[in-house]
């Protein structure tokens, strides 16, 4: 079987390609971390790659919006090839600052199959300041999301600024018909936060956490996967360490790392 490999995107701001190219790598995959201008002069080529991940942190300081200047970049230099690696069938992931670059471009959530086209925002959290924490996410398992198949709930570290999910109400109804909405923040019993800080950390519409294109195969999420890559990260970890070890809660229940996000996009390429 042929290695899927992985390409981490890297570039001025970004501070989460280490963490990530291990999660991708622990996923099975075999990651290269590339910065973006390595892309733009074509010294690195996007075709040699079948999943590219937006990582977090802030890009360009974030200085003209979230995402904004490195979704300028890469569309103008990158904007066609991009297209045709979507088009070819690979996968795509934006985490945090990744997830604001991806609905900057267009890619999503390409509803209709537009790919060109912003409809979509993730602005200042409602909180007015920086969100980090732990958040518990509900999986919708209609969703055609590839990265979050057979899954229901994930607990995921937040760490933004701005993570607010705001649409147009006639956009948030055609990603809800069209089950593009993958997750959404939820309360300690699995239930929709329906806003209530702090289950839902930012304000987003409708608990928005993250949102998929029409194929699944474009994947956004203001939470990090890659933070979570072993059982030791959760907050709670040695309180569900204990309560095994008396027996108070079955094996099952100690919770699910954010790997197996990347190991649902390893085995679909495979």
């Amino acid at each position: 079987m042929s290695k899927i490999n992985a390409l981490v995107l890297t570039g001025y701001g970004l501070n989460c390609d280490v963490e990530t190219a291990h999660a991708c790598e622990l996923a099975g995959a075999v990651a290269t971390r590339v910065h973006i201008n390595a892309l733009i002069d074509g010294s690195v080529r996007l075709d040699n790659f079948q999943l590219i991940v937006f990582i977090g942190g802030f890009s360009w300081g974030d200085d003209h919006g979230a995402g904004v200047i490195q979704a300028v970049r890469m569309k103008t230099h990158l904007g066609e090839e991009m297209q045709r690696f979507i088009y070819a069938g690979y996968l795509v992931l934006g985490i945090c600052n990744g997830f604001q670059v991806l609905v900057n471009l267009g890619l999503l959530p390409a509803l209709g199959g537009d790919y060109q086209q912003r409809r979509v925002a993730l602005i200042h959290n409602d909180c007015g300041n920086f969100r980090d924490q732990w958040v518990r996410l509900r999986i919708n398992s209609q969703s055609p999301c590839v990265f979050t198949r057979e899954m229901s709930r994930i607990e995921l570290p937040v760490r933004h600024g701005e993570g607010k999910f705001y649409a147009e109400p006639e956009v948030v109804a055609s990603l809800e018909s069209g089950h593009q909405i993958v997750m959404q923040y939820a309360d300690k019993a699995g239930r929709a936060a329906d806003g209530r800080f702090p289950d839902n950390p930012n304000g987003s519409v409708l608990d928005i956490a993250g949102i998929c294109d029409p194929t699944g195969r474009v994947f956004g999420l203001m939470p990090h996967p890659e933070a979570f890559n072993h059982p030791a990260n959760h907050p709670d970890w040695t309180r569900q360490r204990a309560a095994g070890h008396r027996h108070e809660k079955p094996e099952g229940l100690i919770p699910l790392t954010g790997i197996r996000l990347f190991q649902n996009a390893v085995d679909y390429l495979t």
